[in-house]
């Protein structure tokens, strides 16, 4: 059986606006992205007609940079700005 991946799971410090939404970190990031989606669906973010879409609340839009919604692969860019 592989290896996990030790990179993958390197626990990578959190900004505060990305903080906001899924906790205080350091965290990995396959933990924040698990994080986020659970704020989504508690926060009923998806676009009722085309579920990639995130509309972003006052809290994802500081993590989105201003922007009101993104897609699913837009936001997995977006976030990378706020770990390190």
């Amino acid at each position: 059986m592989p290896k996990a991946n030790a990179a993958f799971m390197k626990p990578l410090k959190v900004t505060d606006e990305l903080a906001a939404v899924v906790g205080k970190g350091p965290m990995p990031r396959s933990e924040v992205v698990k994080k986020l989606w659970v704020y989504i669906k508690e926060n009923n973010l998806q676009d009722s007609k085309n579920k990639r879409i995130i509309n972003a609340d006052a809290n994802l839009k500081k993590v989105f940079g201003g922007k009101s919604s993104a897609d699913m692969f837009e936001m997995q860019k977006l976030i990378s700005k706020h770990l390190s």
